[in-house]
């Protein structure tokens, strides 16, 4: 019983949750460019160079016409979040 315990436990700790979300949609061709932003923040609170917006996804990738927006979220125990958005067009 101490083992299957200690089984879940270890397991529990070591999950993970994660989610990717279409944001938007235009008329604009699918294009060939992927384009993504990231910011990962930590118990909520701290956050270093968190910038996940749809321009810098786009810029990082040299789009000028957006095609779609997806936004991408990891939760690893409630202390460590990642924010990813994904931009494609040309």
């Amino acid at each position: 019983m101490k083992k299957f315990a200690l089984i879940i436990s270890v397991a529990l700790l070591l999950s993970s949750c994660a989610i990717t979300l279409p944001v938007n949609a235009t008329s604009n061709e699918v294009g060939a460019k992927v384009g993504m932003a990231k910011a990962t923040g930590y118990l909520n609170v701290l956050c270093f160079d968190c910038d996940a917006s749809i321009q810098k996804a786009a810029k990082q990738a040299g789009i000028t016409k957006i095609s779609t927006v997806d936004f991408k979220q990891t939760n690893m125990l409630g202390i460590i979040q990642t924010y990813e958005c994904i931009v494609t067009g040309n």
